[in-house]
This record gives structure tokens, sequence and C-alpha cells, in this order.
């Protein structure tokens, strides 16, 4: 069954002394080299790897683009069934197009960037409550849009909605900024 290790260095007549034969170690590696495979270095970011995020990012982009411009272009006109794709600035014109999809992206980024507490968060739906009614004034003007036609009074009405939303995310972003400074004062003044 097992066998004394030392009883088999005795009986190998290889080892003597302790000692390797010459080229021993050069036979050894070769061996080694002959029977492993050889490694191919791998690239971490592969041709590949690459062609696959460039595609996901643009997916990405286009899934966020389509999920903005998409609210609210579809209404239901009372005396036809058909769904009817309503007009907006961006059927207009090209160029009012790029007008009111920056508006909405800084609107959206605006918002995006807001830290509320829990002390300013009253503060916060005052604001949120006022956009909800501008938002609503843009539905409606986009409804007029659809019913009379594009006209000037209309368009500039659109725009200067969303400008109006803009500018309150401002105020509010500034007025958040105020209230949390005055707390750090206050909390610092009690310390």
């Amino acid at each position: 069954m097992g066998q004394d290790i030392r009883d088999l260095l005795i009986q190998d007549s290889i080892v003597e002394d302790g000692k390797m034969p010459k080229g021993h170690e050069s036979r050894f590696m070769e061996k080694l080299e002959s029977e492993l495979p050889k490694k191919h270095p791998q690239y971490r970011f592969s041709f590949l790897n690459i062609a696959a995020s460039i595609v996901l990012l643009f997916g990405l982009t286009f899934g966020g683009y389509k999920l903005i411009s998409s609210n609210g272009t579809e209404v239901i006109l009372e005396n036809k069934p058909e769904s009817v794709v309503s007009k907006t600035l961006k059927d207009v014109s090209p160029q009012l197009k790029k007008v009111e999809d920056y508006y909405l992206a800084s609107i959206n980024f605006e918002l995006s960037k807001m830290k509320v507490t829990p002390e300013s968060k009253e503060l916060f739906d005052g604001y949120l409550s006022r956009l909800e009614e501008l938002n609503n004034e843009y539905i409606n003007l986009t409804n007029e849009l659809i019913e009379l036609g594009p006209n000037e009074q209309t368009v500039n009405a659109l725009i200067d909605n969303l400008k109006f939303r803009l500018n309150l995310l401002y105020r509010l972003k500034d007025k958040l900024n105020e209230f949390n400074n005055s707390e750090n004062t206050y909390q610092e003044v009690q310390s």
C-alpha cells in the first residue's frame, strides 16, 4: 500500500547527495512548456467589447430621447375614433424642435440635480405644484396648436411656457441652496 518516502529516495539512483543531474532544469522546463498550453494575451477591451458598448450607449440615448420626446404626443379626438398624433413645436419646424428639446432636457436635468431634504420638502412641493400647473397649461397650448393650427402667438406661448418652467427650476435651486446654507449656519451656531 503505502511506501516510506525515505526508502524510495534511497532506492532512487538518480538522486545522489541531494543534487539533481546536469541539465535537469532545462529538460523539466522543455517538458513543462510542451505540456502546458501557451496563453495568448487577452486584451481587456477587445474590438467587439468596444463595439457592443457603443451600440448599447446609442440604444440607451435613443430610448431616453424617445421617452422624453413622447410625453403626451398621442391624443384621441372626440369626433374621430382613431388616434391622431398631436402637433407640437417639433411638428411645426425643425428649429423649434431643437428649442423644445433643449428646454425639456434642461428642465429634466435640473430636476434630477435637486437635493431635497425633509426640511425643504414643503418648499420643493410648492414649486412642483406650480410646475404641474405650467405643464397643464403647456398641454392646453398644444391642444390649441392642434385645433387652430400653427400661429405665432401659440408658438411663442409654448416657448415662453418652457422658459418659465426652466426659470422656475433655477429659482427653486437657488432657494434650496439658500435654505440648506441657512440650515448649516443655524446648526453651526447651535454647536
